[in-house]
């Protein structure tokens, strides 16, 4: 995400194709509101509260802010994930009525995550054209 992020200003990364399409900033400030709920709150057992509508609202955010978003959440994913215990990898949590495992959220979160960072790859390369840089390892 950091790499897509790194190649677009301001504009490009609060740009959308249309008012029914979210842009850049949106999604990675819906995917911090997914890490919020599932990893802090959900894992960590810290009181949060999310507000999936205003994350979901176009919202101007800065390059720097979703550098730092970024940076920050997925460092957080990180240091949970190097300190968890299987004891708590098997806790639940209950999502949408269900109960989940923990184990089972980060697979879900992975699997939302890669979800939203092709979009975020899509709208770069619209955005870029012939310039954008491959994220590719």
């Amino acid at each position: 995400m950091l790499k897509a992020v790194s190649q677009l200003d301001d504009k490009q990364l609060n740009w959308r194709p249309n008012e029914f399409s979210h842009s850049i900033s949106t999604l990675v400030r819906h995917i911090e509101g997914n890490i919020i709920e599932r990893v802090s709150k959900g894992i960590l057992n810290q009181e949060i509260l999310r507000n999936r509508e205003d994350e979901l609202k176009h919202t101007f955010v800065s390059k720097s802010e979703l550098e730092a978003i970024i940076e920050e959440r997925i460092q957080l994913i990180i240091d949970t994930i190097r300190k968890i215990s299987d004891e708590t990898l098997e806790q639940k949590q209950m999502v949408r009525n269900r109960e989940r495992t923990n184990l089972d959220m980060l697979h879900q979160c992975a699997a939302h995550f890669s979800e939203h960072m092709g979009q975020i790859f899509y709208i770069a390369k619209q955005c870029l054209k012939e310039d954008y840089k491959s994220t590719s390892l």
